[in-house]
């Protein structure tokens, strides 16, 4: 699908990509490009785009949000992922950010909105345990109130770059005789605060980009506590939502298809390109016309949003999203060969005489299996979709 664009907005576009192009450091977009992404980048380009005043599009005008149309927030989103920019840290502006915005107090949104929109402050993710992962409702992490504090106890797990995290928002039972569904909080924690622990998890590629954290008797102050007590399911969905829409990453699937295009037509079975391989070029354009299919069904997700409130499509979008992500890799790892054999620790790693596309193939289809779970798993996707959409 291709937007007819109007002057106005092929105007906005052009101005975005002055930005994403012209003030975005070069060697950044090279390295996000590859899947190199550093800590450094990451701080780097928000800072920028804050500067820009594009870090936070989506959120309240009043704390750095644009009063966009749904087409140009598209615009943003695909040009953005295109020009292979390092997107604004999701869990400080598509998570947390907006859930401070709609349900923090005054106070909170002082005090932490405009750290978060600049990346002052590292968001992490306290979600996940080892038995409440796609069912978060399970979560047995508990928040027991004392006086002016919460006190917390438990673990939570698979939390993504947690090794940078500064702060963590929080799910936490605070009601343990309600249903499960009910008496959860959603919870402000300071990971400076005593008595933490946090450890990394070595993941299938290689790769060192989650963690777990340990609680034990840990102080929260209440002045922490997001919105009423027992409401955070409520957050959390309005949170899940905002995720599951960022997953889908449709700017960077159809930037990696032309990538693969290109990259097939350079490699050759005998003496013919592999693009030229029927079973290969089979593959190659049913994902096109997945992401064709993608680009239309998120215009529409953002277009059937009102308020703020995520459409249910979120989980569509997050599911054939990630399907295409998972084919670009594993269509990339076919076309690479043996060169895939090679996983490398850093750039510095790479053999000159292989391509970094080759060399790293591995590394990304592997690394690309987690799309299938986190932002709540594609079967519990389905079962959203049969429920919300399908009536079912």
């Amino acid at each position: 699908m291709n937007l007819e664009l109007s002057p106005q907005d092929i105007e906005f576009r052009d101005e975005l990509r002055e930005v994403f192009l012209g003030k975005i450091p070069e060697d950044v977009r090279t390295r996000s490009a590859l899947g190199r992404t550093t800590r450094e980048d990451i701080v780097t380009t928000q800072r920028i785009l804050n500067e820009h005043g594009l870090a936070v599009p989506h959120w309240p005008v009043a704390w750095g949000g644009k009063d966009w149309t749904p087409t140009q927030s598209h615009i943003y989103t695909t040009e953005l992922q295109r020009a292979a920019v390092p997107p604004p840290l999701a869990f400080n502006v598509s998570m947390v950010g907006p859930i401070i915005a709609e349900f923090g107090s005054e106070e909170q949104k002082k005090k932490f909105l405009p750290a978060t929109a600049n990346l002052d402050i590292w968001w992490s993710q306290g979600f996940s345990e080892p038995e409440a992962g796609s069912d978060l409702a399970g979560l047995k992490t508990t928040a027991r109130r004392d006086g002016d504090d919460y006190i917390v106890n438990g673990q939570k797990t698979w939390t993504t770059l947690g090794q940078y995290g500064d702060w963590m928002f929080l799910l936490a039972r605070t009601d343990p005789e309600a249903r499960k569904q009910q008496g959860i909080s959603f919870l402000l924690l300071d990971l400076d605060t005593p008595g933490i622990e946090r450890r990394p998890i070595r993941l299938i590629d290689g790769g060192y980009e989650v963690n777990e954290f340990f609680f034990d008797n840990v102080r929260v102050p209440a002045q922490n506590l997001v919105g009423a007590e027992n409401k955070g399911w409520t957050y959390a969905k309005f949170l899940l939502g905002n995720e599951r829409n960022s997953i889908a990453q449709t700017g960077t699937a159809q930037r990696l298809f032309a990538d693969l295009v290109r990259y097939a037509e350079s490699r050759h079975v005998g003496v013919a390109a592999l693009a030229d391989d029927p079973d290969f070029r089979s593959r190659l354009y049913a994902v096109k016309l997945r992401l064709l299919a993608l680009e239309a069904t998120e215009l529409r997700v953002t277009g059937a949003s009102e308020n703020g409130q995520p459409s249910p499509a979120s989980s569509l979008l997050k599911l054939e999203g990630t399907r295409a992500l998972q084919e670009l890799s594993a269509l990339r790892l076919q076309a690479a060969g043996s060169d895939a054999l090679l996983v490398a620790d850093d750039e510095s790693a790479l053999d000159p005489a292989i391509p970094a596309a080759s060399a790293l193939a591995s590394e990304h289809y592997l690394n690309l299996r987690k799309l299938s779970i986190f932002g709540g798993s594609n079967e519990i996707q389905r079962g959203v979709i049969a429920k919300t959409i399908l009536g079912l």
